[in-house]
């Protein structure tokens, strides 16, 4: 039976990690009491005798704890930003990706938004659709889940100001933490204009990356052939929509994602829809950890493909 130890398991994804996985038959959980959480010495004793240590820590923990790893037989899932352009990303749809997961001894977890803009955007640049150097936007509607235990706080108060009742932008600088894995495992030369924007509804995304028929070295039939020949195995599927309105919340509770393309041969829109908490965090996290175990990678997880070898 492997061993999990899941540091950082009070914060909204590490409380997640460990609702999903206790009711497992294959795995122990190491735990750590809840006044000891910050124990250096009971962490760094717990992630040694495990087998695959999660890290659900701020970027400067999450690499101060990695330090703290002597065993080397330890796989390591990070899903702070610390190490997404360094490690091998934890995206196993990527064409090649998920051999280089199954052998990963270190794994960076994909940001939410992120995922959303990397399974539209990588597959493109890759097969010559979208040129590297092209000029992209993106718009990413989230639940306040995803701004973690503080914003959860604020959105959930009664006595909240009446801004929180109306979705607010956010990353209007354009200095996003998730912009530069979005260039980087894209394969694109240029950050795109990025507008993540928050609404008051717990958990749900949906991001969305606009194309100009100029962008595009092809038809917008290619744009669909591409990613339902792509999307056939592990939690992201494409699925032919005609739905007038889409909600972000409709993805809520699911680990799975979907990916849409709607608009006209003009003006395009490659739409995907998940849970920011499911396979915008924690339901990669586990994705990623099955497909290390050898199991079904949809094992404990709700939507996706299942059957997979």
């Amino acid at each position: 039976m492997k061993k999990i130890f899941i540091d950082g398991s009070y914060g909204t994804t590490g409380l997640r990690i460990h609702e999903r996985l206790r009711e497992r038959k294959d795995i122990e959980c190491i735990q750590i009491p809840y006044e000891q959480r910050h124990d250096a010495v009971l962490r760094k004793e717990a992630m040694n005798q495990a087998d695959i240590v999660f890290l659900c820590l701020p970027d400067a923990a999450a690499k101060e704890a990695v330090g703290m790893i002597e065993n080397d037989h330890a796989v390591v899932i990070d899903t702070s930003t610390a190490h997404r352009t360094l490690w091998t990303y934890g995206l196993p749809e990527l064409e090649g990706q998920r051999e280089k997961i199954r052998k990963a001894k270190r794994i960076a977890n994909p940001g939410c938004h992120a995922s959303g803009f990397i399974a539209l955007v990588q597959p493109l640049v890759k097969n010559g659709l979208v040129a590297k150097d092209a000029r992209l936007t993106c718009f990413s509607l989230t639940g306040y889940s995803g701004g973690g235990k503080k914003m959860i706080g604020e959105y959930e108060t009664s006595d909240r100001s009446i801004l929180f009742d109306a979705p607010r932008q956010y990353g209007l600088n354009q200095e996003h933490k998730h912009l530069k894995e979005m260039v980087f495992i894209s394969g694109l030369e240029k950050e795109p204009a990025f507008c993540p924007v928050v609404a008051d509804y717990y958990s749900g995304m949906e991001t969305v990356v606009t194309l100009f028929r100029e962008n595009l070295n092809g038809t917008v039939d290619d744009i669909r052939s591409l990613y339902q020949q792509i999307y056939k195995d592990g939690m992201i599927r494409y699925r032919d929509c005609e739905e007038a309105m889409l909600a972000g919340n409709a993805w809520a509770d699911r680990d799975d994602m979907e990916i849409i393309v709607r608009g006209n041969e003009d003006r395009i829109l490659l739409i995907s829809g998940f849970d920011n908490l499911g396979k915008g965090a924690s339901g990669a996290a586990i994705q990623n950890m099955n497909i290390v175990l050898g199991c079904d990678e949809a094992t404990g997880l709700a939507g996706g493909n299942y059957g997979m070898d």
